[in-house]
């Protein structure tokens, strides 16, 4: 199991990734660094690596990681977006689900409209 550490906003959010190819994607690019913009209960960072659509949908689970295909980003769900129609996270467009934060989640409510990001792979 690929495990990676997200430092945000003075935060430390732990994440496992899954077996897509789009996690490998990521995975290969590590470390990112960047500047995150919340958007309601997400957040997304511009990164370079580029993913071809893998099963993309738009209403994902809070704790999904998804990389937006439309804007090139990195994206945490943890809560209702602008485009939440129920209780659910919504994406703006389709994102491809690639992993899931297994701890801290919670840690990113209270971090303000933008913060510096890295994702580096998790020590041990």
């Amino acid at each position: 199991m690929r495990k990676i550490t997200i430092l945000i906003g003075g935060q430390r959010i732990e994440a496992v990734l899954d077996d897509s190819r789009t996690a490998e994607a990521i995975w290969s690019s590590l470390p990112l660094k960047g500047t995150a913009y919340r958007w309601g209960d997400e957040f997304y960072f511009y990164i370079k690596a580029r993913c071809e659509p893998e099963q993309p949908r738009e209403e994902v689970e809070e704790g999904d990681l998804g990389y937006w295909l439309e804007g090139g980003a990195f994206c945490i769900f943890f809560g209702r977006t602008p485009a939440s129609t129920g209780s659910k996270p919504r994406a703006a467009s389709p994102v491809n689900v690639f992993g899931r934060v297994v701890k801290g989640l919670e840690r990113l409510r209270g971090i303000g409209t933008r913060a510096e990001v890295l994702v580096r792979r998790a020590e041990g």
